[in-house]
């Protein structure tokens, strides 16, 4: 153990770093240990009653063994410093430089040592004979950058930086007594990538929708050259190259995705205009994966010159299955606005080449239900647009003054008024909005009535007249927003979920317009003859879906299509039993698929592997193709009574949460084939929009900044982004929450 030393002279002022503590003089060390600066005192001296051993202070005169402190560790001998009390010779010491965290001394020779480093193993001269190389070149190797290792992973390794000391730092008076200072916190540090830099400049752009032209601006070009200065900002069209090279990395995933599909995916028409006339169709496909979990990607994006033939959508489409590769796998179609018979004939003739129409094409194209929603809210918008005004100007006039708003709360107290709605502006743009605009207004029209008694300046206020046809409004339009409400959930709803809603909107609608009531019909007939275009095309489709609920079946089917054809109930419930008995047949005639060498028993676990050496060569597949056909023969009154058999079993008890692809996927062993044919009939999505738009009234248009931009890239930053988004978010399907009386 060394010799005490005198004590160090402590500066004047007690002079510390910021945001640390000094050391008391008995020497115990607050929150961070007491380090003195590397260039100013020599790495094994001794400062006060205290020693400096790597990260330890130690007291002089303590008795400490070698063992204890420094296990496994190399220990070099002190040498004396100017001004200091010469130590005992024999003593050693831990190293303290910070680059020994990352390297590792081996002898090579007799007197010849080398620094080898953990990360690359390349080794660097450090001592021959008494002669020490010292630290410097090793730690430009680590805190520099250089070390290959480093660079490779540098998203894993993350190094101490190396922060050199400041000139004036070191001594604290004229007597070169030294300073105390105080080891600052580590900070990570990520080594220098330019290729990285340019990858996440380019993830950037995408995520965030910035213009590709941003790497040009000014102001952005001096943050980057603050932030790092050794950066060289790319050009326009290299980072528009390093968006398209991420679209294609993300396309190559999503292509094994797609390919690993167990069933058939459906797609979604989005037809956006642009000022140029041309139009964008943003095609989306949804499916459920063996994982039995439904998904929703942006597949393509694709420019249509002409936007209003009757082909643009068959091209569109046709553009897609090529890319994708998914002919032979399309199911239904569903498109965000009515097109013309001849758009219609022209998609199924097209796909009828290469892709097997289910149904004869029945079931081929779909519209959008939030589109269908929002088209009729508008329309009796406008059927009454002089009353919505009136009652948006009195919200305006109480929301847009605070003396105003004051008044008309004391008089809502005065007369009592239970409502406990706040009232709110509407945004045009969001019918949602307007809906419950007016129905705050409405239930508050006792107010609005008297306003003008104690505020003279309040005119214009709606009459009974007004108020009443508010309130009628509000009632048909509060099932159209309920309906669209569920297609703001963050997950993704299945298609049996939607009959429900639909078959009572066109109840409600039908009798509403039925009415004897003038004031009832003049409003929603319009209304009524609008949503029954859209029952008529897409009836069937919801109907069969709802079968494929265990808790319904076809018991629902009976119970609403009474409720709404009443004599005639019949005739479309048999349409309803025949197509679906006859799309089960079509499942049943697909032809069947190799038998895999191990199979999921019902409980989700793995059943073990056959022995490849009991079974001949045929059991792979080869030269069973008349068996095969013998199968089908002999099972296919088999297999339609798996359909029958389904529909014979009681009904489920309805619970306020349902999974009924998870039910599925449980019961895929007892009915193989319906099975599959349910996960089909369960992905097909009844809007095309994403949740933020489906109250939207205005039609999506293509910024000036994309339209300028090549078609290619355009697609490649609007799907990039929505890979990237959902990257990983695990999306679910969202549970059936229907209570019908039956």
């Amino acid at each position: 153990m060394a010799t005490p030393v005198t004590p160090a002279t402590p500066t004047e002022n007690h002079e510390m770093v910021p945001e640390h503590q000094m050391i008391p003089e008995h020497g115990m060390v607050l929150e961070h240990e007491m380090v003195l600066e590397h260039e100013m005192v020599h790495e094994h001296e001794m400062v006060g009653h205290e020693m400096v051993l790597g990260n330890e202070i130690v007291p002089g005169n303590g008795m400490v063994s070698d063992r204890e402190m420094f296990p496994g560790n190399e220990m070099v001998r002190a040498e004396p410093q100017p001004n200091h009390v010469e130590t005992q010779p024999g003593k050693r010491r831990k190293k303290k430089s910070i680059v020994w965290e990352h390297f590792t001394i081996e002898t090579v020779a007799v007197g010849t040592r080398r620094a080898q480093c953990n990360q690359c193993k390349q080794s660097f001269a450090y001592s021959t004979g008494s002669k020490v190389a010292g630290t410097s070149h090793l730690k430009r190797h680590i805190a520099k950058g250089t070390c290959p290792v480093v660079l490779r992973n540098q998203q894993n390794d993350q190094l101490t930086p190396y922060s050199a000391p400041s000139k004036m730092s070191g001594y604290g008076g004229s007597n070169g007594t030294p300073k105390r200072r105080y080891r600052t916190a580590s900070t990570p540090y990520l080594a220098f990538d330019p290729d990285r830099c340019r990858q996440e400049i380019s993830r950037m752009i995408i995520m965030h929708d910035y213009p590709l032209h941003m790497v040009e601006h000014p102001g952005f070009l001096t943050f980057v050259q603050h932030l790092q200065p050794r950066f060289d900002m790319v050009s326009f069209n290299t980072v528009q190259g390093d968006c398209v090279a991420t679209y294609l990395r993300e396309k190559q995933a999503i292509q094994k995705v797609i390919e690993r599909v167990p069933g058939r995916i459906c797609l979604t028409l989005d037809m956006w205009s642009s000022h140029h006339t041309v139009g964008y169709v943003f095609i989306t496909g949804q499916y459920i994966d063996s994982e039995w979990k439904i998904h929703r990607k942006i597949l393509n994006v694709i420019m249509e010159p002409y936007p209003d033939s009757d082909t643009a959508f068959s091209h569109a489409v046709a553009a897609c299955l090529s890319d994708w590769s998914m002919e032979g796998k399309l199911f239904s179609v569903t498109i965000n606005q009515p097109i013309s018979d001849a758009a219609v004939d022209n998609l199924r003739a097209l796909l009828s080449v290469k892709n097997p129409l289910v149904l004869n094409g029945q079931l081929l194209v779909g519209n959008c239900l939030a589109r269908t929603l929002s088209s009729i809210a508008q329309d009796a918008f406008y059927f009454l647009h002089g009353t919505v005004k009136k009652v948006r100007y009195s919200v305006k006039y109480v929301k847009t003054s605070e003396s105003h708003e004051e008044k008309f709360i004391e008089l809502k107290q005065q007369l009592q008024v239970p409502s406990t709605k706040t009232l709110a502006l509407d945004d045009r743009t969001q019918w949602n909005t307007t809906y419950e605009m007016l129905l705050a207004a409405s239930e508050l029209k006792e107010v609005f009535s008297c306003l003008d008694t104690s505020d003279p300046d309040y005119k214009d206020a709606p009459s009974v007249e007004d108020w009443k046809q508010v309130e009628i409004l509000c009632t048909y339009l509060k099932i159209l927003f309920d309906t669209a409400n569920l297609l703001t959930a963050p997950t993704i709803p299945t298609t049996n979920t939607f009959f429900h809603e639909a078959w009572k909107i066109q109840l409600e609608l039908a009798r509403a317009a039925a009415s004897e009531d003038p004031s009832i019909s003049s409003l929603t007939k319009t209304m009524q003859e609008k949503f029954d275009k859209y029952w008529k095309t897409c009836c069937l489709m919801l109907a069969i879906a709802v079968v494929m609920d265990p808790r319904f079946k076809m018991k629902l089917v009976e119970f609403s299509f009474t409720k709404i054809y009443g004599e005639e109930a019949a005739t479309y419930v048999k349409i309803v039993e025949e197509g679906i008995h006859e799309l089960f047949l079509e499942y049943v005639a697909l032809p069947l698929p190799l038998t895999p060498t191990y199979a999921e028993d019902a409980n989700g676990g793995a059943m073990k592997q056959e022995n490849a050496q009991g079974v001949g060569a045929s059991s792979n597949g080869a030269g069973l193709t008349d068996f095969d056909a013998y199968i089908m023969e002999t099972t296919s009154q088999q297999s339609r009574s798996e359909l029958d058999q389904y529909l014979e079993e009681s009904l489920l008890p309805r619970v306020h949460e349902f999974d009924v692809v998870g039910w599925w996927k449980l019961n895929r062993m007892k009915y193989p084939t319906l099975s599959i044919m349910a996960r089909d009939i369960l992905s097909v999505p009844v809007s095309t929009i994403t949740a933020d738009s489906v109250f939207s009234t205005v039609s999506k248009e293509m910024d000036r900044y994309r339209c300028s931009l090549r078609p290619e890239t355009v697609e490649a930053l609007i799907c990039a982004k929505d890979w990237l988004q959902n990257a990983s978010v695990n999306t679910l399907h969202a549970p059936l929450k229907m209570e019908v009386p039956i």
